[in-house]
């Protein structure tokens, strides 16, 4: 299966700060951009930070797997050298985690590594890998179905 590449915007109350943060933090590469927003390269997909700077961050956050996870959130399911690199890089970065890096719903159907950290906007961010990348959307029951 190919997947083509997903578009997100979301708001920003600095443009700089979040340049700093996807840029140079994160280690994206930056597109197109102006005075009020700027596109990323966020591991192949395309983000844009957009200059919003009276956007409410009110979150709330759902309970999974022993953690309260923030809601909303935006992320990318990387492979498990990678995700294993970036946790490395943001924590070296000094970046405080939501969820720190560890292993979610061990031994079960869809175990997984996953971290929660916040741009310095609030954004959620969650980053994700998987052992078996056949888990991504397993239940237990292969029925076949997909949007």
């Amino acid at each position: 299966m190919s997947l083509h590449p997903f578009h997100l915007a979301f708001p920003v109350d600095d443009l700089q700060a979040a340049r700093h943060f996807y840029s140079g933090v994160m280690g994206c590469n930056e597109g197109r951009s102006s005075d009020t927003w700027i596109d990323f390269d966020f591991f192949g997909h395309q983000i844009v930070a957009h200059l919003s700077p009276n956007a409410s961050q009110d979150a709330v956050s759902s309970h999974v797997d022993g953690h309260g996870v923030p809601v909303p959130h935006f992320g990318v399911v990387l492979t498990m050298a990678k995700w294993e690199m970036l946790a490395s890089t943001l924590e070296t970065a000094g970046i405080s985690f939501e969820i720190a890096p560890t292993i979610r719903f061990k031994g079960e159907v869809g175990e997984q590594a996953t971290m929660f950290f916040r741009d310095p906007a609030g954004n959620a961010l969650e980053i994700k890998a998987f052992g078996d990348d056949a888990q991504l959307f397993a239940t237990g029951e292969n029925d076949g179905r997909s949007c």
